[in-house]
């Protein structure tokens, strides 16, 4: 919603102030963009965040195009209603296949979105310019982050791998036992052999096991979308004049489609704090 011009100049800041105050929308097919959320409260203490986890349709990445489509955009619309100055799209897949449809329902909003901003990160943290990426296995056939990446270097050397086995093991809470240990381990086999220098966390889940990563992938930089996502979105807000300055006890609310018997505990985990409210929604 645009803000109104006043001639009183009071006015115009106090109108002013209450679209900073406005929150930032995150959303994601379920509890994984938690990561996200917990990178921007870091990032930006100030900020109001509404969290949307479709946990009740998810997994996304076995569903067509058309219904992902029709799902982000319920869940867009949720957002808008809320008056939110800003999107994330926090979910790999959400991005990959309807991150177009994101940015055309939010007209001129700020729009951000994991896959962008960790090619742009991993561009910047490359040396030797072979990058490897760790996904799902529907993000990693999509391509979306080899296409994102030679957008900006088509010279980029970009190996994907697809990792399926990781994201229940971290839902689990296994982030340092060996089973997950000697999977991640299989899984970077290939990239590490093709000398990868930076490893992009493709998966918003993947960020719990940084310390597992740099254990088995010595001296390769990693890339956690979560961070690099926040920091993009500091940037953007300030852009556009947008940044919540004036805060002193930051708002945030946190919906979900359904709340599953072990939710609490695994989105907890994720958000690296307690929640303390959490509300259920059914979209569509």
């Amino acid at each position: 919603m645009p803000f109104e011009i006043f001639s009183d100049g009071l006015n115009f800041k106090m109108t002013m102030n209450d679209t900073k105050q406005r929150p930032i929308g995150v959303f994601d097919s379920g509890v994984g963009g938690l990561t996200n959320v917990r990178a921007l409260m870091e990032r930006l203490p100030m900020e109001n965040i509404v969290y949307f986890g479709d946990t009740a349709r998810v997994p996304y990445g076995v569903k067509s195009r058309a219904t992902i489509e029709t799902f982000t955009s319920q869940i867009v619309d949720f957002m808008l209603q809320n008056d939110v100055k800003a999107l994330i799209i926090a979910c790999n897949t959400i991005a990959a296949v309807a991150g177009h449809k994101v940015r055309t329902i939010a007209g001129n909003m700020p729009v951000l979105d994991v896959i962008t901003a960790g090619a742009e990160a991993a561009l910047q943290t490359t040396r030797n310019g072979h990058i490897g990426i760790i996904a799902t296995s529907t993000t990693v056939n999509s391509n979306a982050y080899a296409r994102a990446i030679h957008s900006r270097n088509p010279n980029a050397r970009v190996q994907s791998q697809a990792c399926p086995l990781l994201v229940p093991l971290v839902e689990e809470g296994w982030l340092d036992h060996e089973v997950t240990r000697l999977t991640a381990r299989e899984y970077l086999k290939p990239l590490l052999a093709d000398d990868i220098d930076t490893l992009v966390l493709g998966c918003t889940h993947y960020p719990l096991l940084k310390p597992l990563f740099r254990e088995e992938a010595p001296g390769v930089a990693l890339v956690d979308s979560a961070i690099t996502t926040a920091e993009a979105t500091a940037n953007a807000l300030a852009e556009a004049d947008l940044l919540n300055t004036d805060n002193a006890s930051a708002d945030y609310r946190f919906y979900v489609s359904d709340i599953p018997l072990r939710f609490r505990t695994i989105g907890e985990r994720f958000l690296g704090r307690s929640m303390e409210q959490i509300e259920m929604l059914s979209l569509g």
